[in-house]
């Protein structure tokens, strides 16, 4: 087991150094310079009044709801999840599980608002019309996907953050580090302490 740990670690470690950054325009970005970005904008439009808006299937959902709580409790951010339970039976059972964010962003997204999409396929069909939905609203969409580098939500954002690995697991944990460096990041700048 001590074995297994060493080489699970060894390999988290080569693909969070392997991350790639990549812009709508479709340029690849120095991953840091990436997290600097994703923190400007978000810093930028909370100022300017604007909220975070998260999906995801999942552990990503569970992602979803964590950091959406810690924008607004650590740095003063409106933020909200699409996935409390009775939302997603209520949009699944009327529309269909495809439509749930969709349906969601449509309600609830203001232009200048950001959408942070994750999904670790980069292909559920419900994360990808809620990020078309939330294009048609004028918002900004920062995406977090795994796999394969040629799945549809990898493009699909203004700023787009890629795992290359096949594990659910090692994909989750990098997403979750990932907002938690922005979080932390913007956190940092307010001279909050965390």
């Amino acid at each position: 087991m001590n074995k297994y740990a060493k080489n699970y670690y060894d390999h988290l470690s080569n693909l969070i150094n392997s991350i790639k950054f990549v812009n709508k325009d479709g340029k690849n970005i120095d991953f840091h310079d990436g997290i600097g970005e994703v923190s400007r904008l978000i810093l930028s439009q909370a100022n300017s009044g604007n909220k975070l808006m998260f999906i995801g299937n999942g552990a990503s959902a569970a992602i979803s709801s964590h950091m959406s709580t810690d924008f607004w409790k650590t740095c003063g951010i409106r933020a909200i999840a699409f996935n409390d339970s009775s939302l997603l039976t209520c949009l699944g059972n009327d529309f269909g599980y495809e439509y749930i964010f969709e349906k969601s962003v449509d309600m609830f997204a203001d232009p200048g608002d950001i959408l942070v999409a994750i999904s670790s396929s980069g292909r559920s069909e419900n994360v990808l019309r809620g990020v078309a939905s939330a294009k048609s609203k004028e918002c900004s969409v920062v995406t977090l996907s795994g796999f394969k580098d040629d799945n549809p939500l990898h493009s699909e954002g203004d700023f787009n953050f890629h795992v290359l690995a096949q594990d659910y697991g090692l994909v989750e944990v990098i997403h979750h580090s990932i907002c938690h460096c922005i979080l932390n990041a913007i956190n940092n700048y307010k001279g909050g302490h965390r």
